[in-house]
């Protein structure tokens, strides 16, 4: 067991340098300079060598092999560098913005954890033919609504229109409503489609058949033992939608002007702030790694098999 979890701590630090120098080798090959569209400006009036003085300060004049290990080496310090655009370490941006974010992200996977269950246990127990397919096809309906598109309809439906949820000044928690369904919608139907073939595949199994003999609900089989062995293989498509969830976060603050990492990402891109946008980029393949990196350490919690195969390799 030791073996296994090493191998996999090892593989998420390599998978993180790898997206830190993916990342820098791209923002480096951008167009455009953070410093000269912050300072040539003529209302700052600062003279050529001041503006010179400002990329030496900054870093930004260096070869490119010390601009890399000067930003590796603060990544590793947990300093990112500093911000152009606020004069700020970035690190304090991040920890800034961070908490909105994070709670955005953790209601809507929440919601499109519950949504999928509610899809799929449903589709599992409709008494009819045909309402069991229209239930299996509401998660194709799902996947296929872009967020940003989603967001819009949901102001124009819920604030608008019917008036029920207002987008201009909202409290702490209305505010959060129509974010978290948009974030929640395009997330659950992967999980529901998952869920529902897994569900469809162990009910075939034999000890279905044998609990149902003994004169159980379906109901009952379906949660007391469909449900937990259905559950192990959407704990890798959970892990994998994560990222998909963060790049919707993303999405959905820039729709509903909210002030978190997407916010943050969207003013950085706009004045080519590299230093924030590559903290962001690790930031978030980092929380990718972590979640998929937890769910592989809890596959052998939950499937006796794989700890005993990790045992006899080990």
């Amino acid at each position: 067991m030791s073996r296994y979890i090493l191998g996999r701590i090892g593989q998420a630090l390599l998978v993180l340098w790898i997206a830190f120098t993916v990342s820098f080798l791209l923002l480096q090959a951008l167009p455009g300079d953070a410093i000269l569209i912050k300072f040539q400006s003529p209302e700052l009036g600062l003279s050529p060598e001041q503006i010179a003085d400002m990329r030496e300060a900054y870093g930004v004049d260096s070869p490119l092999w010390a601009q890399y290990l000067q930003a590796l080496g603060n990544f590793l310090t947990g300093q990112f560098g500093y911000s152009v655009v606020g004069s700020i370490p970035v690190a304090h941006e991040l920890l800034a913005n961070l908490p909105a974010t994070a709670r955005l992200a953790s209601f809507g996977f929440a919601l499109a954890v519950l949504l999928a269950f509610t899809l799929a246990f449903l589709a599992s127990l409709a008494p009819f033919a045909w309402l069991r397919n229209a239930i299996q096809s509401i998660p194709s309906l799902f996947v296929s609504v872009p967020v940003f598109w989603l967001g819009i309809m949901l102001i124009q439906i819920f604030s608008f229109r019917l008036k029920w949820i207002s987008v201009i000044n909202p409290g702490e928690w209305e505010g959060l409503i129509l974010p978290v369904l948009t974030l929640a919608v395009p997330i659950s139907a992967p999980l529901a489609q998952i869920l529902m073939r897994n569900i469809d595949e162990v009910s075939t199994q034999p000890f279905v058949a044998v609990a149902r003999a003994k004169g159980a609900t379906l109901s009952w089989v379906l949660w007391k033992h469909v449900a937990k062995n259905a559950l192990l293989p959407t704990l890798t498509i959970a892990g994998i939608l994560f990222g998909e969830l963060l790049a919707g976060a993303v999405i959905t603050e820039t729709v509903f002007g909210l002030n978190g990492i997407g916010g943050l990402t969207e003013r950085s891109v706009r004045f080519q702030d590299t230093s924030v946008i590559q903290a962001v980029v690790v930031f978030s393949a980092a929380a990718f790694v972590l979640v998929n990196l937890a769910v592989d350490l809890l596959y052998p919690v939950f499937d006796p098999r794989l700890r005993k195969s990790i045992g006899a390799k080990a």
